[in-house]
């Protein structure tokens, strides 16, 4: 018999994280979050996404005791008034390969979901665009990043078999740093800076680049981001969160900006070395040692050859006119400056053609797809 009990107080959220992470113990290719970073992402009192989200977090356990899934439930009524939707988002789904276990957890969120007025139920998905989503549906033997999920290929079998469909695709990309950048890769990018009066640079002060840019990164983030699936717009609470949680700890000259003679945010990338490896050793805790596996990597030539593209945005107007051109030129003086061998692109969605433009003057393979799944409630 399964008993599902929900989750509450940070106490508890620290067992709800640290379950995937014991579910995957010894998986080379699972990256394991540092546990405090997770327990914050899932307070209300740090995450202000939950001033206007509600949320529910379940775990399973069996008869004796053992925790055997758990899976978070939210609605994002900014999102669902934009779309015009009753929709109920799952994420934080783990769980043991039996089909008990995973239909009691998605039976909870999805009798939650009716007791809200919701009408479907999708994910995984978080509260918002920068959080979790998609299940990984091919690629189960690459390694993770430390920005998307990972997940048991029985997920896909189990998902179904409750009747949920799928809703959205992406894919996600492998592309060696060139050892060089072609002619014609240099003159679009001369183009572009000449015919537009564009610079592309990377900020040298961190005040500068959070006072000046930061929010100017986000809104353009909300702008380029906002058409695509299940996204609603970030408000400034949660920029500043992010612009706070990130910013401080991210490469200067890994984060490349493009902007006019007025300082208008033309485009930007934000990337960073690969913190897989490091936080499989880190296993979950900056102390004692976490903290240093982590800044080798971020820091340290060698630290890793892999390099995220994490985001990348160009304002619409200026879309389809060459300006990733301008910040791949740039930014791959950068990676082999670095030593990163391989860029790992985290996920596109498929119907994106727009986004997908980018990689033609590259070789590049999809190492990963996955995959959101709904079903009506």
């Amino acid at each position: 018999m399964i008993t599902i009990r929900e989750i509450r107080g940070r106490k508890q959220l620290k067992r709800f994280v640290k379950f995937a992470i014991e579910l995957y113990k010894g998986n080379d290719c699972y990256v394991p979050p540092i546990i405090s970073d997770e327990v914050n992402n899932l307070d209300a009192h740090c995450n202000p996404a939950f001033r206007f989200c509600d949320s529910v977090f379940f775990m399973a356990y069996n008869e004796s005791g053992k925790p055997v899934g758990r899976i978070a439930g939210f609605i994002n009524p900014r999102y669902n008034q934009k779309a015009d939707r009753r929709l109920c988002r799952f994420g934080y789904v783990d769980f043991i390969d039996d089909p008990q276990v995973s239909k009691a957890l998605l039976d909870a969120v999805a009798e939650w979901g009716r007791s809200h007025g919701m009408d479907s139920l999708a994910g995984p998905l978080g509260m918002t665009d920068l959080d979790y989503e998609g299940a990984l549906t091919e690629g189960f033997d690459q390694l993770s990043t430390m920005s998307t999920i990972y997940n048991h290929p029985y997920y896909i079998d189990h998902f179904m078999a409750y009747g949920l469909d799928v809703d959205a695709r992406w894919n996600e990309y492998v592309i060696p740093v060139p050892e060089q950048i072609t002619d014609k890769h240099r003159k679009v990018a001369e183009f572009v800076r000449t015919r537009y009066g564009l610079r592309s640079f990377s900020e040298t002060s961190r005040k500068r680049l959070r006072e000046k840019w930061g929010r100017k990164i986000f809104y353009l983030l909300n702008e380029t981001y906002s058409p695509l699936y299940c996204v609603s717009e970030l408000d400034d609470s949660q920029i500043d969160y992010y612009i706070g949680l990130y910013l401080p700890m991210l490469r200067l000259d890994c984060i490349r900006l493009v902007a006019d003679h007025d300082d208008n945010l033309i485009g930007f990338a934000i990337t960073c070395p690969s913190m897989s490896r490091a936080q499989q050793k880190a296993k979950g805790h900056l102390f004692p040692m976490g903290w240093y596996h982590l800044l080798k990597a971020m820091h340290k030539r060698g630290g890793t050859d892999i390099w995220d593209l994490m985001l990348i945005g160009v304002r619409p107007d200026f879309q389809g006119k060459g300006v990733t051109s301008l910040i791949f030129t740039d930014l791959i003086e950068v990676g082999r400056r670095n030593g990163y061998r391989y860029v790992s692109a985290y996920p596109q969605l498929v119907e994106n053609t727009k986004v997908q433009e980018q990689w033609k003057y590259f070789d590049y393979e999809i190492n990963r797809r996955r995959a959101t799944f709904i079903c009506r409630i």
